[in-house]
């Protein structure tokens, strides 16, 4: 049975007027990047927002700007007229503080063309400052104004009232809905496929995604760093290897460039905001740019996505203007395979946002690496392996002293965590533990995610400074 979806409510208004501040407070979190430039919001945002126990989507946009649609504030406004395609409300938000603008006007006029129930905030409210802009907002024809403060958290309950009317109806229903499904499938599989994609400025994340999507859903354009907020967009893809409609919960990041790079703040927020986003995923992408190849500084930012324990693939964007693809392929694939000699044989693709060469094997792909992600290996396999991995090279006996390795069990999935268990493990030296791991990786089926192993001994209570442990994580980092 197919979900009923909750109604969907759109913000919009002039840049600046506390838009993203407002999606934070309906959010409960701070989810949207604020700061105090104009235009930081370039890409539709949405989240789950919670009024009084009215449940709803919430959709931050761009800052509506009076610019030719050929540049970029004029391709975030045709970002944001879309949004007002299929939502349930829209909220317009004008600076109370600030008074009515020519501008403001503009969008007035825009919203009173659409069937879109309009409901008009006056952000910004807070004390005597914002009365005579309240006073003024009746002017615009789009009924009362509900005064608020969105920093502060003044004035919520007059929205719920405003809002109420519009949507509670559709909201109830698809409150009804899901706690009816949630109830009658207590064993589902796995959810979506939460998939990241990361990479430098540029390598085409957000052509990517739209190219999946088959819309212009993410602002794209010859610019760096377009990109700010990490954007997460809920997709079904029709897999043509499973035959089968899956779920995938795409994420659009901000391009990563080297730390002495950053100086912004903003920028050091979006970046920031990008590796959160790699901390929620389950599988990330580092898409490479076709036309300047690997780079330090792809090397460093699928470290840090090994250090958080995400399952990692690897894709190289624009092979359609790819020169000496064969030569450009090994390459890479022997410089991954040197670079990131912890995790060897990460998936690699060739792909093209372009064309769309690649895709659908590589989507393939990332519900393959989640299922070894998230896989856990049956005691007895586990202790067979471990029993074979001995046998074959028995643990070295540093000073004439055998380490005793004794059993070992999976602690834990998400990523696969492993205990061994055995005496004298402080001098097991670092290659054994990597022997470890790589058979793991190997025999039980983890090839291309990383694997943490920690090492435990029995506490000794006659001797504190005896039989204590260590921790392998395969070169991860973590433990």
């Amino acid at each position: 049975m197919a979900s009923l979806s909750k109604p969907q409510v759109i913000i919009i208004g002039r840049p600046n007027v506390g838009k993203s501040t407002l999606f934070n407070r309906l959010v409960g979190k701070k989810l949207a990047l604020v700061d105090d430039q104009p235009g930081v919001t370039r890409d539709r945002r949405m989240g789950d927002a919670e009024l009084a126990g009215l449940n709803f989507t919430i959709v931050d946009t761009a800052g509506w700007e009076d610019e030719d649609e050929l540049t970029l504030p004029g391709r975030m406004r045709k970002q944001t007229e879309a949004s007002l395609e299929g939502a349930d409300a829209a909220l317009f938000v004008i600076d109370a503080r600030a008074g009515l603008t020519p501008l403001d006007n503009e969008i007035a006029r825009y919203l009173r063309e659409h069937d879109v129930p309009i409901v008009l905030v006056a952000n910004k409210a807070e004390g005597s400052a914002g009365e005579s802009g309240v006073l003024e907002s009746y002017s615009l024809g789009l009924g009362d104004p509900v005064p608020l403060s969105a920093e502060h958290g003044e004035g919520v309950a007059d929205l719920f009232q405003a809002l109420w009317p519009i949507i509670g109806a559709k909201a109830e229903a698809a409150q009804a809905a899901a706690e009816f499904e949630s109830s009658e499938d207590e064993d589902a599989p796995l959810g979506p496929l939460k998939l990241a994609i990361v990479g430098r400025p540029n390598a085409g994340k957000s052509t990517l995604i739209n190219r999946l999507l088959g819309e212009d859903r993410l602002l794209t354009g010859p610019e760096a760093g377009i990109t700010r907020d990490s954007i997460a967009i809920d997709w079904q893809w029709d897999d043509p290897k499973a035959g089968e409609t899956r779920e995938i919960r795409l994420i659009d990041t901000a391009g990563m460039r080297k730390k002495r790079n950053v100086t912004e703040k903003l920028e050091k927020l979006s970046v920031a905001d990008a590796r959160r986003a790699v901390d929620f995923a389950e599988v990330v992408i580092l898409l490479l740019d076709a036309t300047q190849g690997l780079e330090h500084q792809d090397l460093k930012i699928a470290s840090m996505v090994l250090e958080e324990g995400r399952a990692l693939m690897i894709a190289i964007n624009k092979w359609d203007v790819a020169q000496d693809a064969s030569s450009l392929f090994n390459g890479v694939r022997a410089a991954l395979d040197d670079g990131l000699a912890q995790v060897r044989g990460l998936p690699l693709f060739a792909v093209s946002a372009k064309t769309g060469k690649g895709l659908d094997t590589m989507l393939s792909a990332a519900f393959e690496i989640r299922e070894s992600w998230s896989k856990r290996v049956p005691t007895a396999a586990l202790n067979r392996w471990f029993d074979d991995a001995m046998a074959a090279n028995p643990p070295p006996a540093p000073g004439g002293r055998r380490v005793k390795l004794r059993y070992i069990t999976q602690a834990g999935t998400r990523p696969p965590r492993f205990v061994v268990f055995g005496t004298r493990l402080e001098s097991l030296p670092k290659s054994y533990e990597r022997y470890l791991v790589n058979g793991i990786r190997a025999k039980l089926g983890f090839e291309a995610v990383p694997v943490r192993v920690v090492l435990k001994s029995p506490k000794n209570p006659y001797n504190a400074n005896r039989g204590g442990g260590g921790n392998y994580s395969g070169g991860d980092g973590r433990s």
